[in-house]
């Protein structure tokens, strides 16, 4: 990868890239989203999710970590207040159609908005929060998710756990090399989206502000592995963290620079190969 990255152009003010959020959805769910599947897995059965589970997931995208929870015969409530695209897939995984033969998830709850919007005065408590949108790899991803949990709180019963999940070290995550090229594209912007490294006790001090109460965590390993060149790159796409990349140059230039920054962890037969190290936290409603 070239030692200097050179702008096309400069953003104009306000500008935001063009973006295809209904093609960038599907990518994140059929590419991205289940390169996350160790860290759902590692949580689910450390918690012992299953039968009288009651859900609530925080930022729950299109719903992969929801539909694995609800195949354990957990009740699961999923909310997202800004991604309608990656929610509408979420209501296709969790409500099969039942023309095809397919039994409905009736427990199944998607909500666009916040905990607040997804309280009721005829459902129980939850037994469970989870906030599985792994946190530490850009200035700020964390801004607001005490808030969030701190209001999700109530909902659930005293002594729940609460679940956050965060990168790990950088010497443990290949990918944080590949990610710190959005930084450089998007130096215009390094104020509000530049790279961070993931700090020891991030989790803790999310769940601390929340008024949560740690009470253990754990590592995952969470290699992201892609059938070829084009897959990585419109995996990592889909996750929004090169948006301000875009908008600062263009999408040629992130494209070519993403793929240069991907070359050295392709291999012979084509497929990208990162190891990573996922963080998770477990917290109590006091």
């Amino acid at each position: 990868m070239t030692p200097t990255l050179v702008h096309s152009h400069l953003p104009r003010a306000g500008a935001r890239p063009r973006v295809d959020r209904c093609a960038r959805a599907r990518d994140w769910a059929e590419i991205q989203e289940r390169m996350l599947v160790p860290l759902y897995e590692a949580v689910y059965a450390r918690l012992d999710v299953g039968g009288g589970t009651r859900l609530l997931g925080l930022g729950c995208g299109s719903g992969l970590a929801l539909l694995m929870a609800a195949s354990r015969g957990a009740s699961v409530t999923g909310v997202d207040p800004s991604e309608p695209e990656r929610l509408a897939l979420a209501r296709g995984r969790l409500t099969p159609d039942a023309a095809a033969g397919a039994r409905p998830r009736e427990a199944a709850r998607l909500v666009q908005g916040t905990p607040g919007d997804a309280a009721a005065p005829d459902t129980p408590q939850y037994t469970l929060v989870t906030a599985l949108q792994p946190i530490g790899c850009v200035a700020g991803d964390s801004e607001g998710l005490s808030a969030l949990l701190e209001s999700a709180a109530p909902l659930a019963e005293r002594g729940a756990p609460v679940v956050l999940a965060g990168w790990g070290p950088p010497e443990r995550c290949t990918t944080s090399s590949v990610l710190r090229v959005a930084t450089k594209l998007a130096d215009p912007l390094r104020s509000t989206r530049s790279w961070r490294t993931a700090c020891r006790d991030d989790l803790e001090e999310v769940a601390q502000y929340a008024g949560l109460e740690p009470d253990g965590s754990g590592r995952v390993a969470c290699p992201f592995g892609y059938a070829d060149m084009d897959s990585a790159v419109r995996g990592l796409l889909s996750t929004g963290l090169f948006d301000a990349a875009v908008g600062a140059t263009d999408q040629v230039q992130v494209d070519k620079e993403l793929t240069e920054a991907l070359h050295p962890h392709q291999r012979r037969d084509g497929t990208v190969w990162m190891p990573n190290v996922f963080r998770y936290l477990i917290a109590r409603v006091p």
